[in-house]
């Protein structure tokens, strides 16, 4: 588990096809890893990597042909910056919200405008995750936990503080650039709760019906 608080931002150092799918080595910059043992978890821009050797002034990670698909590290080069999470510790502060490094899908984004010393950044989300994004919630982007100020459709507005445009890989992004999102797991957890029985069925979903039947709607309504 991860906090989305940025640690450090790190850079490609090189990447090694495997038998279909990647070795990534991560070159870590200004975060320490003397903490840090094989088999411990990284969040690299936002996804959920394993540490498999640590050369010293990073570490090494394998990515599976699933996460190469899901999400924007097979768009990496060498070179490529990277944002850089070490995983949460009982005596951390929680100071953004619980992220798994799971992503959900891939946003792009659609604008980047200065407001006074920040940024507003709206990003468009793919049109299922729509229904996980709610104004004043947590999103996680590349990694980063971020407020949703406004939601218009599929599309919602960040705002960018400083700290979070020179501490992140913010500064690097322009319109079009794509982007690995995780929505709130309480979101994916509560919609999941809502299907009731429904849940136990192949392609069951949520309707009126489902609803009532679990307690949800007066069967009257």
């Amino acid at each position: 588990m991860f906090t989305g608080i940025i640690q450090a931002v790190g850079t490609v150092a090189a990447q090694q096809p495997s038998g279909g799918d990647l070795r990534l080595r991560i070159h870590t910059g200004k975060l320490s890893l003397d903490d840090v043992g094989i088999g411990d978890s990284i969040a690299t821009n936002g996804v959920c990597l394993t540490v498999t050797e640590l050369p010293g002034d990073g570490f090494w990670a394998d990515v599976s042909r699933e996460t190469l698909n899901l999400t924007t590290l097979g768009n990496l080069s060498q070179g490529s910056p990277v944002n850089l999470e070490k995983s949460l510790t009982p005596q951390s502060r929680l100071g953004g919200h619980i992220v798994s490094g799971h992503v959900d899908g891939l946003g792009e984004i659609v604008s980047m405008v200065e407001d006074a010393r920040s940024w507003r950044v709206v990003v468009r989300a793919p049109d299922a995750l729509a229904k996980y994004i709610a104004h004043k919630g947590s999103i996680c982007i590349d990694g980063t936990s971020l407020t949703v100020n406004a939601v218009d459709g599929a599309c919602f507005d960040l705002n960018i503080i400083p700290q979070t445009m020179t501490e992140t890989v913010f500064e690097h992004y322009s319109p079009g650039s794509p982007v690995n999102l995780e929505v709130d797991v309480i979101a994916r957890y509560l919609e999941r709760l809502l299907q009731g029985t429904a849940a136990a069925s192949p392609g069951g979903g949520i309707d009126y019906q489902t609803l009532a039947d679990n307690g949800y709607l007066d069967k009257g309504a």
